[in-house]
């Protein structure tokens, strides 16, 4: 899985995230990128201070990157990127609802503060909340314990006021940008670290053709499959989820979300 590569969009979402109780723009501000699900050593630097104090509602979590689904071996975990957003994740939601799927939503602390009607949304449909960091930086696993500290928990500060008070379960790193420091800190939250198996490249907008073909060729390495919300045009992800999640039923698979 190639790693995503950033295309000159972080200068305005880091702006943003260095005051990050600034509210988000009200459009959605990303650009293409490719994922990859590495686990990556960070670089020395100042540790972080203490996350937070003691929250005793919060259980730990296993810090290892989780693929498997709750399923079991025939299960598939569709999980939704860098939302939420105006225009495509009311489709997205519509669309897996038609198709009784339950997804995993990966969300960028910026878009959540930005539309939290659309979060608790996506909570009120049944769907599970995961963490995408504040400004989506798929440096992180090159910038200081103290940042990477920052982009995670304030993230999560935002999305769970944006849900109402239902907090992210799982914790993604842009573009596979993880290091011990970040699953750690993520699974002492109770979010446990998401990586992915399908790439369906739908940030790419290769076609649609091309999406459902790579979902059914690797759909065999692994249940974890990777599409997004947000971003630009998602039509062509639209179109290749109505093909795939019929076809997914069809070959036996059922629908589950990630292990935690």
């Amino acid at each position: 899985m190639a790693r995503r590569k950033g295309r000159g969009w972080h200068g305005r979402l880091l702006a943003a995230a260095l005051g990050v109780t600034v509210a988000a723009a009200a459009t959605s501000v990303w650009t293409a990128q490719a994922h990859s699900g590495g686990d990556r050593q960070p670089q020395a630097g100042v540790s972080a201070p203490d996350a937070r104090p003691q929250d005793r509602t919060v259980a730990k979590v296993a810090a290892d990157i989780a693929h498997a689904s709750d399923r079991g071996p025939r299960g598939v975990n569709i999980t939704i990127d860098d939302g939420p957003d105006p225009v495509w994740t009311p489709q997205v939601l519509q669309l897996l609802e038609d198709n009784s799927v339950k997804a995993t939503f990966c969300m960028v602390g910026t878009q959540a503060e930005a539309y939290p009607d659309l979060v608790k949304a996506v909570v009120a449909a049944g769907h599970r909340l995961c963490n995408h960091t504040v400004s989506h930086d798929t440096a992180m696993d090159t910038k200081s314990e103290a940042y990477q500290s920052q982009q995670i928990l304030d993230a999560e500060r935002m999305i769970t006021k944006a849900s109402g008070g239902v907090r992210p379960e799982y914790y993604r790193a842009p573009g596979g940008a993880f290091t011990p420091y970040s699953r750690q800190l993520a699974a002492s939250r109770g979010m446990r670290p998401l990586g992915w198996n399908v790439d369906s490249k739908d940030f790419e907008r290769p076609g649609v053709d091309t999406m459902v073909a790579t979902v059914k060729r690797e759909i065999s390495d692994g249940p974890t499959v990777l599409f997004h919300d947000a971003g630009g045009d998602r039509s062509q992800t639209l179109a290749a989820l109505r093909e795939v999640l019929p076809w997914l039923r069809e070959q036996g698979y059922s629908f589950g979300l990630p292990v935690r």
